[in-house]
């Protein structure tokens, strides 16, 4: 795994709890906040697995 897959990961779990915690304690705010941080998270794992792909077929 390269850096910005386990960054990526990482973001997109911070994220999720975020979002289930805004949802538990009702802040609109938080879990809004947490789906941004989750998908933000997606994107750079994404980004990580194309890198990947990349290097190991070259």
């Amino acid at each position: 795994m390269n850096k910005d897959q386990v960054k990526g990961r990482a973001e997109e779990v911070k994220g999720k709890m975020k979002q289930a915690t805004g949802k538990a304690v009702g802040d609109r705010e938080l879990e809004h906040r947490g789906r941004i941080q989750k998908a933000g998270g997606k994107i750079q794992a994404g980004y990580g697995d194309l890198k990947k792909d990349v290097k190991d077929s070259a």
